[in-house]
């Protein structure tokens, strides 16, 4: 019976040991955000230095705003972290994120070629488009419900065109992601709105360059929002909030505020830890 015993404790020790690996191994999440956090480097900067401070692992999936607020809302992400507020404020309201958090702002710019046939360099986005429409000047839109996308749809309206009719072989959606459509506007020789970050870490930018900048209507803020564990009982709410939290805290604002591209800082944090 003794040695029984002893055996017993031997495998139930050795069994606690093992397990010991593979919830360390489960530390991880899963954040829902857009191409220009993944594609501008961000998240290659910042997320070893949350994982060092935590040992938390995060996996990104880089969609489109629309899209990631639509895999959170399937429960497949932990966290979402997008640039489209009035979405986000919805999300939230619908019961499908539990806060919402500002977390850091770049701006837009619309990008064209150096020659600028259409004539629109400046400050005013406004005159800008509504020119490129009159011209019919080659133009290139995502496409994607991507909050890049939104923000550019609400350009055009405020610019005073009506895109259902005014849509041409000028206006080209190509339904991909940033790179690909500044890839696409040079291919074109045509202008093409980007959030800065992005553009700022484009490595191909040939004959493309910033037409117009400086516009308050250009303005792109970033939020984060846990999803909600009561409609998703998958969420890992700990773990979430905790990127949260390290996101809106003094280190992970240093953090976003230190990540530059040739000496260029992309994204200036404004976390106030208010959330709406």
């Amino acid at each position: 019976m003794t040695h029984r015993y002893a055996y017993a404790l031997v495998v139930s020790l050795l069994a606690a040991a093992l397990a010991t690996p593979v919830s360390a191994q489960d530390k991880s999440i899963v954040v829902a955000s857009t191409t220009s956090t993944q594609d501008s480097g961000l998240f290659g900067y910042i997320l070893p230095l949350f994982k060092a401070k935590t040992g938390i692992d995060v996996k990104v999936i880089a969609q489109g705003t629309g899209q990631a607020l639509d895999t959170a809302r399937r429960g497949d992400a932990d966290v979402v972290f997008v640039h489209a507020k009035a979405q986000e404020e919805k999300f939230v309201s619908e019961g499908q994120g539990v806060k919402r958090f500002d977390v850091m702002y770049n701006d837009f710019v619309l990008i064209g070629p150096k020659t600028d046939p259409a004539g629109v360099k400046g400050r005013d986005i406004v005159v800008a488009l509504k020119t490129i429409q009159e011209k019919a000047a080659p133009f290139v839109s995502r496409g994607d419900k991507s909050g890049t996308h939104s923000a550019e749809l609400a350009l055009w309206k405020q610019s005073g065109v009506d895109l259902e009719t005014a849509k041409g072989p000028w206006y080209r959606e190509i339904g991909q992601g940033m790179g690909a459509a500044l890839n696409t506007a040079g291919a074109m020789n045509a202008y093409v709105v980007s959030d800065r970050g992005t553009w700022l870490s484009f490595k191909n930018p040939g004959d493309l360059a910033i037409v117009v900048e400086g516009d308050r209507r250009l303005f792109n803020q970033y939020g984060v929002i846990l999803v909600n564990p009561e409609k998703h009982p998958t969420v890992k709410k700990d773990l979430g909030q905790s990127f949260i939290d390290w996101l809106i805290s003094p280190e992970g604002q240093a953090a976003i505020a230190a990540y530059q591209v040739n000496g260029k800082q992309l994204f200036f944090p404004n976390a106030e830890k208010k959330a709406s």
